[in-house]
């Protein structure tokens, strides 16, 4: 006899989305330096009737929390692993900016390698085209 395989959390959240009637949820990625263009996206994206998630702290600019660099160098470690979490949950990755740096390149390729679509507002800079 042989038994169905269980769900992977994948499939279990994608389920779980499902039976709650989500909306396509897309994280936005890309360099810090494109934060309006980010608010720019994250409006038409919400306006398409999507989640979307995006970075939340723009380190480049000064603020309290990382003015210390041992505190920003662990804020920002944990700050990647929270966009990796993001990304996890995300149905899509939608990258804005006209430039690819290494950690967003690193997240193109992490969205790749679970399988999620990417979208690019410049789709010349995709590093895999």
């Amino acid at each position: 006899m042989s038994y169905p395989r269980p769900l992977t959390p994948e499939e279990k959240l994608a389920d779980a989305k499902k039976l709650l009637g989500l909306p396509q949820i897309v994280v936005i990625c890309g360099s810090t330096r494109f934060m309006t263009e980010m608010t720019e996206a994250d409006v038409r994206e919400t306006e398409a009737g999507r989640i979307v998630v995006k970075p939340g702290c723009d380190m480049k600019s000064p603020h309290e929390l990382w003015s210390d660099p041992a505190e920003a160098a662990a804020l920002k470690v944990r700050l990647g692993e929270l966009h990796r979490a993001k990304i996890r949950l995300a149905d899509e990755v939608l990258v804005v900016g006209d430039y690819i740096g290494d950690s967003t390149r690193a997240e193109i390729a992490y969205a790749r390698s679970l399988g999620k679509p990417v979208r690019f507002t410049h789709p010349e800079v995709d590093p895999d085209a």
